[in-house]
Parts: structure tokens; C-alpha cells; sequence
């Protein structure tokens, strides 16, 4: 795992390496999840990191069908390495696993830079859709009474954009605060958890994309 700063340099250049392919870091996060093929292997990923022929079983597709996809998340940074293990003579297997991210404070975040945060946005973009889509297949998402799943737009002044923001940050620290009792109480019961996951969005609605750049000479 390595110390934080390790981890937060790892991430950094991850964030940099986002849709360095060609496709751009918006459409690099739009083709991971335009297959389902490539948001099962994003799934299994966040379990940990893992071969082709782990992938290719779990998803239970054919070895070169996942590999094709495994090759063209690498290729646009949506995953990466995570260690190479000797198989036999000169042959030699990957483990790939989803980019790591730790927790970045506001300040961490403050000194990024615009494409470091761009970046951010897109993996953990990434990583919560597919697991949710993930989820909805399995049939999670319909079949526990006590999920949670509210969406809607407000409108906000300054002062409510900046309440809200607040809001969000400490409904944050309270599941925080959740999880951790409930590890207490499992290491004292013994009883096997339940992996949830949290996802909590607060962002400005558009209903455009920004202009292309222009062309050198363009006015």
C-alpha cells in the first residue's frame, strides 16, 4: 500500500494518465462504462487486484474477450498495473487493479491542479457507476427495503451552495462515524459484514459540454 504521500503521488499520476490514449478523460470514462463487459471488470476490480484468467472466471467470458477489454482500460488509464509474477521461463503474468485513491483533504485538493481534479472527478465517476450498475444487474438495488437512492435538482443561492457543500461534508463524517462502530461491534461478535456502498454527489447541473478548444489560428 505504501505510506499516504506514495499513495497520493500514485494517484496523481493516474489522475494525469487518465485518456492520455486519445480519447480524452471524458470519453475515456464514457467507453469504460459503455460496455458491460468493462464495468464487470471495473466491479471485480474493486475487490482487489487480479489476472486475466481470475477476470476472465469471474466474469465468466471467454480469456480473449476480457483480455481485449483489460488491454483497452490499461490503454486509457481507467486501471493499471498493480504487479507482474512470474509464471514460467520468460513468461510472466499482470494483476491489474482499479487506480487507488485515497481520501484527499480540501487543501490537498486546492493545490491540485485543473487537470488533476478533472482527472479525480472521472475515476471516482468511473468507480461509482460501475458499481452501481453492477449492483443493479445483481438485482441489489431493488430487492433490500432499506436502500437508499434519492436524486433531484434544487435551486441555490450562494449562501445555500455553501450550506449544502457543509452538509454533505459532515453527512460524510456520520457514515464515517457508522462504519466504524459496526467494525467495533464485528471485531467483538465475530459476524462477517456486508459490503455497502456510499456515494454522495453535490455538483452545478449542465446540459451542455463544453466548446472544443479552437484550432490554432481561429479565432
Amino acid at each position: 500500500m505504501g505510506t499516504k504521500a506514495e499513495q497520493r503521488a500514485r494517484a496523481l499520476e493516474a489522475m494525469r494518465r487518465l485518456g492520455k490514449a486519445g480519447r480524452g478523460v471524458e470519453e475515456s470514462v464514457s467507453y469504460s462504462m459503455g460496455h458491460r463487459f468493462r464495468i464487470e471488470i471495473l466491479a471485480a476490480l474493486h475487490e482487489g487486484p487480479e489476472s486475466p484468467d481470475g477476470l476472465a472466471k469471474i466474469v465468466r467470458r471467454p480469456l480473449s474477450t476480457i483480455s481485449h477489454h483489460i488491454e483497452e482500460l490499461l490503454k486509457d488509464g481507467s486501471i493499471e498495473i498493480a504487479w507482474t509474477k512470474p509464471v514460467r521461463g520468460n513468461i510472466s503474468q499482470h494483476f491489474y487493479r482499479v487506480v487507488e485513491l485515497p481520501e484527499f483533504s480540501d487543501e490537498e485538493i486546492a493545490e491540485m491542479t485543473p487537470e488533476e481534479r478533472k482527472g479525480l472527478a472521472a475515476l471516482i465517476l468511473q468507480a461509482a457507476m460501475a458499481e452501481a450498475l453492477a449492483s443493479l444487474w445483481a438485482g441489489k438495488l431493488h430487492t433490500d427495503p432499506r436502500v437508499t437512492l434519492i436524486w433531484d435538482r434544487i435551486s441555490l443561492d450562494e449562501q445555500g451552495r455553501e450550506d449544502y457543500a457543509d452538509e454533505l461534508a459532515e453527512s460524510w463524517g456520520r457514515v464515517r462515524g457508522i462504519a466504524g462502530d459496526a467494525a467495533n461491534r464485528m471485531a467483538d461478535s465475530g459476524e462477517e459484514g456486508v459490503t455497502y456502498i456510499v456515494t454522495i454527489f453535490g455538483y452545478e447541473r449542465s446540459r451542455t459540454s463544453a466548446p472544443p478548444p479552437l484550432a490554432s489560428g481561429e479565432d
